[in-house]
């Protein structure tokens, strides 16, 4: 169950925390293409989601393998891994940890043989709140604790049952936010839970399907997009084509953060793009707190969108008032409060020369701890602003999430405090 200090329930084991991930997936079956290479493009396409490890599994229809480490995307495979992962399905994960973690044992994805002989790998994007009564019923062979390491081990837990059949049986079982992307040796699965939390999307190669967190990344490997995987959905694909069943009645609550701040501006969530959504946002703020000023910045690059529609609503001019070091990760996502404040020192300067003698007005995303807020302000003022007016485009963050975004304690959460 969740826990009212705002620590997520994903480890098992009370006497350390661990990861909470809430990351990118990505999943193709397509005989004749490079597998694995298509998954490290898609991978590519997602690591907004997760900088901390990646990963793929793949199979040639006579055994599962995995190779994973820390690191970006392009820091943990170059060509000659690439090329050693030889077969027709593949899936991966882009990690990040909520509460740290950060080890190689918690990078994904997970493999386990099963009690039937096959080989299961899975990727999980979201965080299970029932693990502690789940644990309850499997032993976890590898000694991991994390909740999808768990799922594994329930999945490969039934030897007179296929994985497809094992699944229906799991799935209905979990509670909590997840979309998984899994496979054995010769079918790709993918699932989402019955709210739907996190995104998960079908897509259509020439020779084969994908699935992944976001359209952004079927675009990216060429793919056409079909449909979202359904809440309460279970795909299996294989040679003899896609199948569907349910295994949970769809209730649909799609987390907003998905639309503020994770998805990339160039995805579709629920038929809505999400750069048109963050600019209808801009404007819609706009006209519930409006304020008189001379220059309307975003927050790069995340809060451009919706500082666009800001001053597209209010008249107020649009500029650039800080610049963005893009070889700096997002601070919301570092796993410790002494990285993101340096990370934001890193991350952004402003231009003074623009911001002097000026009323700002400066549009972020969302405001979850302030700490970026409060060095901008900071910045800008000793940079010669007369005026700066945040304008957050997102309700007021007063909860922990226990579904896999980094909220943690309620105290930490700024807008308690106002």
């Amino acid at each position: 169950m969740p826990r009212g200090d705002g620590r997520l329930s994903q480890d098992l084991d009370p006497g350390r925390p661990g990861p909470q991930d809430a990351c990118g997936v990505f999943g193709v079956w397509a005989p004749g293409e490079e597998v694995a290479k298509l998954t490290y493009f898609g991978l590519y396409a997602l690591q907004h989601r997760g900088q901390e490890a990646a990963g793929i599994a793949v199979s040639d229809g006579s055994g599962v393998v995995v190779y994973k480490d820390l690191g970006l995307v392009a820091q943990v495979f170059d060509e000659p891994t690439l090329a050693s992962l030889r077969g027709y399905l593949a899936i991966g994960h882009a990690r990040y940890s909520t509460t740290g973690g950060s080890t190689w044992e918690n990078a994904q994805p997970t493999i386990q043989a099963s009690d039937s002989g096959t080989t299961i790998a899975l990727a999980h994007n979201g965080n299970l709140v029932n693990t502690s009564e789940l644990a309850a019923t499997v032993d976890s062979k590898d000694g991991s604790t994390s909740d999808t390491a768990l799922v594994t081990a329930l999945l490969a837990g039934y030897p007179d049952l296929s994985v497809e059949e094992a699944a229906m049986r799991v799935l209905p079982t979990l509670r909590g936010a997840f979309s998984f992307v899994f496979m054995d040796e010769n079918t790709l699965y993918a699932a989402r839970d019955a709210n739907g939390v996190r995104p998960l999307v079908l897509g259509r190669l020439e020779r084969g399907w994908v699935v992944a967190s976001e359209t952004a990344a079927l675009d990216i490997v060429g793919a056409s997009v079909v449909r979202e995987v359904e809440p309460g959905e279970l795909i299996a694909i294989d040679d003899d084509g896609l199948r569907s069943q349910r295994f949970a009645v769809p209730d649909p609550k799609g987390c907003l953060f998905e639309y503020v701040y994770l998805a990339r501006p160039d995805t579709t969530i629920g038929g809505r793009n999400v750069y048109a959504t963050r600019v209808e946002i801009g404007r819609r703020l706009a006209r519930e707190h409006p304020v008189e000023a001379d220059l309307v910045i975003p927050v790069p690059e995340s809060g451009t969108p919706a500082a666009i529609g800001y001053a597209e609503e209010s008249g107020i001019p649009y500029g650039s008032g800080l610049v963005k070091n893009a070889y700096v990760g997002r601070t919301f996502i570092q796993p410790s409060q002494t990285i993101r404040q340096l990370g934001i020192r890193l991350k952004l300067n402003p231009l003074r020369q623009i911001v002097r003698g000026k009323r700002i007005v400066v549009v972020d995303d969302s405001i979850v701890r302030g700490n970026t807020q409060r060095a901008i302000i900071r910045m800008l003022r000793e940079s010669g602003a007369l005026e700066v007016h945040i304008r957050i485009s997102s309700p007021p963050v007063k909860w922990p999430c226990f579904y896999g975004i980094d909220f943690a304690t309620r105290a930490e959460l700024v807008a308690n405090g106002l």
